[in-house]
């Protein structure tokens, strides 16, 4: 009799233990749910706040040394971690690489921000994964900078600043950077980019302005030497009869290829114009 007992005793001990057990772990389900859910709630508004899928959350502000330029509104910035981030300078747009002034963007670029120690105050993570951020080198505002300064226009469809506009407007009317050439090479770059679209890349692959920026003016006549230039497709300064003929293509089609140095001179050995 004492030993049957003691055996319901031990029984009901070890009932004790397993009900006691079975609490703890559904208990302890119930946490790792709600953190799973948690943690869910918080990567969905992350992501809400980038620009698209795959957008990195929004950082407010970090620095690094500018170990390369791209263009003119393009850089490499290496972290203090060693780690290299592609950074787009926010509301601004420079011009493409083989547009009239695109080389001058870049060195302008250059001169602000390469091998110094800069601030981004991020805004945006783009398609490409790219920083959006403004860009502070040595107290400067580069952004601001590169549109004051000429090289870049103010980047209308993506615009938070609106004091850019005018900065914008102050440098066409004195006439500095890009704005000192002609009506006909001062494209903004979102058209240049449209144009390449429909013309099938032909400004990207020859330097030349896009087919549906070309002028549309059959022949003009230069008074000087009364001779008739069209836009006739000629691509190299080897195809041009003169140095008039050069400046018609580099100023009225736009065939940026002429001016390999991005000064706005044509074919420099043609012209007499070339440095010795």
């Amino acid at each position: 009799m004492q030993i049957t007992k003691m055996t319901l005793s031990s029984m009901r001990k070890a009932l004790s233990i397993l009900l006691l057990s079975l609490a703890l772990t559904t208990l302890a389900a119930c946490e790792r749910t709600a953190n799973a859910t948690a943690n869910f709630d918080a990567q969905s508004s992350s992501m809400e706040s980038g620009s698209g899928p795959g957008s990195a959350p929004i950082q407010a502000v970090f620095t690094g040394r500018v170990v390369g330029v791209t263009d003119g509104d393009t850089l490499t910035l290496l972290d203090a971690q060693n780690v290299q981030h592609t950074i787009r300078l926010a509301e601004i747009d420079a011009p493409e690489r083989g547009q009239p002034w695109g080389n001058r963007s870049k060195e302008t670029l250059s001169a602000l921000v390469f091998g110094k120690t800069v601030t981004v105050r991020q805004t945006d993570t783009d398609r490409y994964e790219r920083v959006v951020g403004r860009v502070f080198a040595e107290g400067v505002d580069v952004n601001l900078a590169m549109i004051e300064r000429g090289p870049a226009w103010a980047y209308r469809q993506y615009l938070t600043d609106d004091t850019l506009i005018g900065v914008e407007a102050r440098a066409r009317d004195a006439r500095v950077g890009l704005w000192s050439m002609s009506a006909v090479q001062t494209v903004a770059p979102w058209e240049w980019r449209r144009g390449v679209r429909v013309g099938e890349g032909e400004g990207a692959s020859t330097g030349a302005r896009p087919q549906g920026l070309l002028s549309q003016t059959p022949a003009v006549v230069d008074p000087a030497l009364g001779a008739a230039f069209t836009c006739a497709g000629k691509r190299v300064c080897r195809e041009m009869s003169s140095c008039a003929e050069a400046h018609f293509y580099l100023r009225q089609c736009g065939v940026g290829s002429l001016d390999g140095n991005g000064d706005g001179e044509p074919c420099e050995v043609l012209c007499g114009t070339a440095q010795r």
